[in-house]
Order: structure tokens, then C-alpha cells, then sequence
């Protein structure tokens, strides 16, 4: 049969009859429907697709399914569902979610990759039936992919790597976080057929280390973003290597990586002036020296997570309000040095006024009531939080409230304890001072 506009066959276009009472056929061209259809989510087609037999094939037809994301109905999606979406899709689908399918497993996408050649994004996130045999099909047959996500398939192995390394040249993004089975040699079998990787997120991959990294340096130069969260075992000596090869490094995160050191913060900002987003929680071995160095060399620094960095002090807050004027987002829970001080720099600083947007302050003991006082300038802080700043009182957040009428306080007061009962001797205690 001879295709037509947008893959819809003459005959399809011959369902349409005379005879027809609907309105909307009648008048529209049924090229105009089949676009007016190509706008619509999943379940609106599905729901169009029961009013006729014509609107029935315009609904199904593969150029209106080629990006759908079947998260909202995961606990429903079996192999064979996915299976007969790809048949009718075909080439025609370039964008698929199976985020927290369950029930989908490697034979379901073997069918998939066979059927859907085009494919570029594909997520499979917490599909856990899948093991690196679903890899294997994606390189065979899926030498388009762009983006996979296989965060939380913790079957994957160096197989999968390898597989897609062979098979997928094109791949810019992947998310491997929590495949823990995953070591340097999967690491480097990936880089080197994959050079093109500009996103790289290995959160709890705890196997790796420092040469994986290596690796990473040397065959990446278009990285932009990395993820190693909770990778333990990564030193300096790794991530310095990341910072002299990957120069277009825009987004770090190493929170939990407790060996590194303002060595870290020296090379990021020597080799990566473009950063904009650094997680470095609970990384307790940098200090002001280190961030006086970040700061003063990447000016585009818009979202900073230094929780748990206990040794930084007001210093570090006076580099960021002189040359960060781009911070949007800042961490400091349990810095426990920072004072009210820090804070009347930074909300002096020229990221006060328009840009900075959210400041986190729990577990901050110094932080009292003047600290409040000193971001009502900010008029684009739209979050603070105070959990825990046992000097910051009611009070306080009122007259800021009063500045920044729009403002989330994200605060506890702890209960006070009621006084004696009237005419009683025995003494009374709040539910929390009985808990103690």
C-alpha cells in the first residue's frame, strides 16, 4: 500500500465516507486530524481511538506515538504491552519511558530493539528484570541511541558496557546509578567506543575507583555532567584527572566522596571555568582555602551543596558574594562555623538581589535573628531553611515575612514545656522531655 503524508496509507484515508455524520470529519482534511492527533498524550489517544473506526486509525497510527512515557501507568505494563507498542510504532518512535515498569523484562526489549530502530531516548530506570542481555539487543539494533537510563538495574554488569560501547557511537547521556557490579573495566570499555558522552551519572557504583576516573579524563573531552555520589572510593588523584581532560564540566557532584580535598576545589577552578553546579556534601576534608580558589575562578557557580563541609567558615561565604553572582542555590546545613557575619556578605553580595533563590541554614548554631535580617534584599529568595538554628526565633521569621511576603520558612520550634498545674504539686513535661 502507498504511504502517504506522516506514514497514513491511501486506504487508511478511504475509511472516511460519505456517510460519515461527524462534523469534524467532514470539514477538516483528515491530514490536518492526523496532525491535531499528533499533539495528544497517550491516554487521550487511547480514548480517541474508541470514538470510531476511522478516528480508530488515525489514533493508532505510528506517527502520533513517537515519544510516550508509560510511568503513570507502571503497575499495569507487562512484557507484551511493550511488545505491541513497538510493532505499531516502528520506526516511528524516537522517545520511551518505562521508568518503574516492573514487569518488563529482556525479551519484551529484544522485541523493542528490533521493531523501534530509530529510538534515541530510552529510560529504564528501576526496570529491574532487565539484565545485560537487554544491552546486547540495544547494540545490535539501536545504533541511534542517544540517552539510556538504566539507573537501579543493579543485573547490569561490564557486559552491558562492553555491548554498548560496540553498538551505540552515538551515546551522549547515560545513567548507570547503583549498578553496583559495575567496575574500571566496564568504565573504560565504555569510553572508548562512546567518546562522544557529555552526561555521566554513576551515583553508588562503589566499585569504582580512581582509574575509572582515568579513564574517563582521557576519552571523554565533551563531558558537561558527572555524578559520583557515594562512589567511596574515589581520591584526589581521579577526579584532578577529570578536571584536566573534561574542560566543558558544567555540573559535579562527588557528595560522600570523603577522601577528596581542596586539592579538588584547586583543579576545578584552574581547568573548568564553566562550572555551574558543585554537590560536595559531607565531603568534611575542604576548607576555606579551597573554596577561595573555586570561587575566585568559576564566576558562573549558580547551585552549591556544601552540607556537611564542617570546616568552612565565614570566609568561604565572602568569596562566593564577591565573585559568584550567578548562585541561585546554597547549602551550608551543619556548617556549624557559619555566623551571622557570612550571611550579611552574601546577602550583600550581587547574587542578593536577583538571583539567589534558596539557602539552606539547618543545624547552623551561630545563626540567630540578624542573619533573617540580612536577606530581606533578597527578592528573589523563594526558600530558607532553618531546622535546628536554635537562636532564630518566631519573631524573626515574621519581620522577614513581612519583606518577602512569598517566601517558604522551613523552621521547628520545639514545644515549650507547660508550667505547674494549678493547685497540683507534681511536676508536668512535655511529650518531648518525656521521650528524653
Amino acid at each position: 500500500m502507498r504511504r502517504e503524508l506522516n506514514g497514513v496509507t491511501k486506504s487508511r484515508f478511504e475509511m472516511f465516507s460519505n456517510n460519515d455524520e461527524a462534523v469534524i470529519n467532514k470539514k477538516l482534511p483528515k491530514e490536518l486530524l492526523l496532525r491535531i492527533f499528533s499533539f495528544l498524550d497517550v491516554v487521550t489517544l487511547c480514548r480517541c481511538a474508541q470514538v470510531s473506526r476511522a478516528w480508530n486509525v488515525l489514533a493508532l497510527d505510528g506517527s502520533n506515538w513517537q515519544r510516550i512515557d508509560l510511568f503513570d501507568f507502571q503497575r499495569d505494563i507487562e512484557g507484551r504491552v511493550v511488545e505491541n507498542i513497538s510493532k505499531r510504532c516502528g520506526g516511528f518512535l524516537r522517545k520511551l519511558s518505562l521508568r518503574g515498569c516492573l514487569g518488563v523484562g529482556d525479551n519484551a526489549l529484544r522485541t523493542f530493539a528490533q521493531n523501534c530502530r530509530n529510538i534515541e531516548v530510552l529510560n529504564l530506570n528501576g526496570c529491574t528484570k532487565i539484565t545485560d542481555a537487554t544491552c546486547t539487543s540495544l547494540s545490535k539494533f539501536c545504533s541511534k541511541l542517544r540517552h539510556l537510563d538504566l539507573a537501579s538495574c543493579t543485573s547490569i554488569t561490564n557486559l552491558s558496557l562492553k555491548a554498548l560501547s560496540e553498538g551505540c557511537p552515538l551515546l551522549e547521556q547515560l545513567n548507570i546509578s547503583w549498578c553496583d557490579q559495575v567496575t574500571k573495566d566496564g568504565i573504560q570499555a565504555l569510553v572508548r567506543g562512546c567518546g562522544g558522552l557529555k552526561a555521566l551519572f554513576l551515583k553508588g557504583c562503589t566499585q569504582l575507583e580512581d582509574e575509572a576516573l582515568k579513564y574517563i579524563g582521557a576519552h571523554c573531552p565533551e563531558l558537561v555532567t558527572l555524578n559520583l555520589q557515594t562512589c567511596l572510593q574515589i581520591t584526589d588523584d581521579g577526579l584532578i584527572t577529570i578536571c584536566r581532560g573534561c574542560h566543558k564540566l558544567q555540573s559535579l557532584c562527588a557528595s560522600g566522596c570523603s577522601n577528596i580535598t581542596d586539592a579538588i576545589l584547586n583543579a576545578l577552578g584552574q581547568n573548568c571555568p564553566r562550572l555551574r553546579i558543585l554537590e560536595v556534601a559531607r565531603c568534611s576534608q575542604l576548607t576555606d582555602v579551597g573554596f577561595t580558589t573555586l570561587a575566585r575562578n568559576c564566576h558562573e557557580l549558580e547551585k552549591m551543596d556544601l552540607e556537611e563541609c564542617v570546616q568552612i567558615t565565614d570566609s568561604t561565604l565572602i568569596q562566593l558574594s564577591i565573585h559568584c553572582p550567578r548562585l541561585q542555590v546554597l547549602s551550608l546545613s551543619h556548617c556549624e562555623l557559619i555566623t551571622d557575619d557570612g550571611i550579611r556578605h552574601l546577602g550583600n553580595g550581587a547574587c542578593a538581589h536577583d538571583r539567589l533563590e534558596v539557602i539552606e541554614l539547618d543545624n547552623c548554631p551561630l545563626i540567630t535573628d540578624a542573619s533573617l535580617e540580612h536577606l530581606k534584599s533578597c527578592h528573589s529568595l523563594e526558600r530558607i531553611e532553618l531546622y535546628d538554628c536554635q537562636q532564630i526565633s518566631r519573631a524573626g521569621i515574621k519581620r522577614l515575612r513581612t519583606h518577602l511576603p512569598n517566601i517558604k520558612v522551613h523552621a521547628y520550634f520545639a514545644p515549650v514545656t507547660p508550667p505547674p498545674s494549678v493547685g497540683g504539686s507534681r511536676q508536668r513535661f512535655c511529650r518531648c522531655c518525656i521521650i528524653l
